[in-house]
Order: C-alpha cells, then structure tokens, then sequence
C-alpha cells in the first residue's frame, strides 16, 4: 500500500496501483471506542452504502470516479486529476454552473450527497467532478436535498451561488420544491438563533 493521500474522520485514502492503473483507495479504518462487531458492521455497510451511491451517480450521468472495485472496506477508484473549487482561484460562473447541473443530475437520481460544498467538487479541465460520497444517502426526500444547497450557499460568494443555483433550478426536476424547503430550514436556523439569543 502507497502513503496515505489523506485521512478523514472514518477513512484514509491511499494512492496505489491496480494493473498498471493508478487508483485510489478509500479505506474505512476501524474505531477502537465501538465494540468489534458493530464496528466491522457499520463500516461494511458504510462502504456498500457509498459503492452503491458512487455507481447510481455515474450511470445518472453525473461526473464522478469511476468505481473501479468494492472490497469489505474498501473502495477502489479512478483518480480524478485537477483542483478543488475551494482551492481554484478565480474558478469564474462556468464552473458554479456546472457544479449546479451535478447537484441536478444526483438529486433526480435520488441521491443527497450530504457534503456538497466547493472542496468536494474537482474542476478538471472544464469539467466539474463531484467526489466523497462517504456521507451520501439514497432518498428522495426535499430535507436531504435543500440541505445539500445550504452547504453550497454558505460557502460560495452572492454571485457564485446565483450562477450555480440558476443552474441547478433549470435542471432539478424538484427544484422548486428543494428551494422552497431551503427557505424552510433556513428560517428555522434563523429562529433557532433568536430563540438562543433570547435565552
């Protein structure tokens, strides 16, 4: 096994090579504060969970790795080479707007990616690819799919975030009904903090 690429809270992922293909592996390591058995449980189905989620995306036509094998706790992955949206610097509307018919073309396939914000988004040439489906659900549920725009929102400028939702309300075939949920859960975080406030 290569040296780790990088490391999150329940996976690392490693860069090696399978038949002469570079690849990545996302291992999900185990947690020594869950009981041995439950641990192996969740994490297998965590990785089953994500293979199922990544193959769904790509066969929707959305831009992600290509899975290229599926192991206990493993997966192996096409590397996708470019930059972050978060690290590219003057990524321009092209970019958002594509970042918007991504998140289109995974919520009409029913799948929330549960973390779309500009790190988990790569621009590769002119293309925009969306990765780490680790916290990824399979629901067709507005909740899920409002909180996926509210990552975007907070993260990206006034006008990145009009270019990159024009896009997706185009192409979303909820899309109304996704932002009128957005305005939902943001006016309950706006109570929430008045509520605290007044505390």
């Amino acid at each position: 096994m290569k040296p780790i690429v990088s490391e999150g809270a329940e996976a690392r992922i490693y860069r090696t090579e399978l038949y002469g293909r570079r690849i990545l592996v996302k291992r999900r390591e185990p947690k020594r504060y869950r009981i041995k058995e439950l641990d192996s449980s969740i994490r297998e189905y965590r990785t089953r969970r994500e293979a199922t989620a990544l193959a769904r995306a790509r066969s929707s036509g959305a831009s992600v790795p290509r899975l290229v094998g599926v192991g206990r706790y493993d997966l192996y992955i096409e590397e996708i080479k470019g930059k972050t949206l978060s690290s590219a610097l003057g990524i321009g509307s092209g970019a958002t707007r594509e970042a918007g018919v991504q998140l289109a073309i995974l919520h009409n396939a029913g799948i929330a990616h549960g973390d779309f914000t500009p790190a988990n988004l790569i621009l590769s040439g002119k293309r925009v690819y969306v990765i780490d489906f680790g916290l990824s659900s399979l629901t067709t549920g507005s909740e899920e799919r409002a909180l996926d725009l509210l990552l975007m929102k907070r993260q990206l400028s006034r006008a990145e975030y009009s270019s990159f939702i024009r896009a997706y309300r185009s192409n979303a075939a909820e899309g109304n009904e996704t932002l009128a949920r957005l305005r939902e859960v943001e006016e309950r975080g706006r109570y929430q903090k008045r509520t605290l406030s007044n505390i």
